[in-house]
């Protein structure tokens, strides 16, 4: 083979092509894809307001986020599969044709009797001396989301019943999800319970997250009929949907954009969704505790703090007792972990003893 000279190499070298030669050319292509992808993302960023506000039906599946069933695979007619073997599987019709899936769990030194046990049993036992928890979950998953389980059991293992339900839209419930369904829904399963219920045997309503504001509605409306529950449990309340979503992490990358009402909040009101719960705080006459982490990154603390503000100077709540308890960043609970605090069930029990004490 024949070898190449000193002249031809360096003519190779020289040759358009060669590597250091490209170089400039690849900076060049990645800027271009660079920039392109920076244009996509603009006109993503400015497209998705106005989306929102000439389809304002997004927006409402963005705040009830019943789509969304975590864990996917879930048997909501088998509560036994998330260890809940004290628990009973019904359903409930609210209206004609609609059936909407409720969990009753006895406290939890009723476990050995509710073996192999079907309704009839568990109806007999709302006659017992325990006091009754009515659950109203948050948006997105179901009644049998992992945290919600989790404090079904806190609550269960301390003597409560606990009643929780997927409002219509929900889980295995028919219906599509709107506050006036949620609420109408939430006032049903309460006159079901209180038919069964002896006069003295306490029931509390107990919201967390968006059931906060669905609580706070129900509470309300009892309250003007004259018939309030004995307390009100508010887990990491927000004080209206319109500051709460302001407030969200999904709305940081909108939240100074100029119109944002207009292209989101406003959106949100279209649907005639609501949930004021600092509204409705001055139409309720029974004993309120709000529990919020410091550390909740979904609904802020300051806004669980400014309801509490609110409430403390209702004068419908004047001579009821109206508490606020913080749980510490350290704790790392966040939005959903309350349930772990070792602290929880006695500071229901303080709480619910002193309304004991007061009536």
């Amino acid at each position: 083979m024949r070898k190449r000279s000193p002249c031809e190499d360096r003519d190779l070298k020289q040759r358009p092509g060669s590597g250091e030669d490209m170089k400039p050319f690849r900076r060049l292509g990645l800027m271009a894809r660079m920039r392109r992808m920076m244009m996509m993302l603009l006109v993503v960023y400015v497209s998705v307001p106005f989306i929102v506000k000439l389809c304002p039906s997004i927006q409402a599946k963005l705040v009830f986020l019943n789509f969304v069933r975590l864990p996917y695979f879930l048997d909501l007619k088998r509560p036994l599969d998330h260890g809940l073997n004290h628990t009973h599987n019904l359903y409930l019709e609210p209206e004609a044709g609609l059936k909407i899936g409720v969990w009753h769990t006895v406290p939890a030194l009723m476990w050995r009797a509710a073996e192999g046990k079907q309704g009839d049993w568990y109806d007999s036992t709302f006659s017992s001396s325990h006091p009754v928890i009515l659950y109203l979950h948050g948006n997105s998953g179901t009644r049998g989301g992992d945290h919600r389980v989790q404090l079904y059991k806190v609550l269960s293992s301390v003597g409560y019943h606990v009643v929780t339900f997927d409002y219509r839209g929900w889980g295995d419930s028919d219906g599509s999800p709107s506050e006036g369904g949620m609420t109408s829904d939430s006032l049903f399963v309460y006159d079901w319970l209180k038919r069964r219920l002896d006069d003295k045997t306490p029931l509390y309503i107990w919201g967390h997250s968006l059931g906060t504001g669905v609580a706070t509605n129900l509470v309300r409306g009892l309250c003007d009929r004259g018939s309030p529950p004995d307390a009100l449990i508010l887990e990491s309340p927000f004080t209206n949907i319109r500051e709460e979503a302001r407030s969200h992490p999904f709305s940081m990358v909108y939240r100074f954009l100029p119109g944002f009402d207009w292209f989101f909040l406003d959106s949100i009101t279209a649907n005639d969704i609501h949930f004021a719960s600092d509204e409705n705080v001055h139409h309720i006459s029974c004993p309120v505790l709000i529990l919020h982490a410091e550390d909740d990154g979904v609904v802020p603390f300051h806004l669980g703090k400014k309801l509490y503000s609110q409430a403390s100077r209702s004068k419908s709540l004047s001579g009821h007792k109206v508490q606020f308890v913080p749980f510490a960043s350290a704790l790392a609970y966040k939005h959903k972990l309350i349930y772990r605090s070792p602290e929880l069930p006695g500071v229901l029990s303080d709480f619910f003893a002193r309304q004991q004490t007061d009536a």
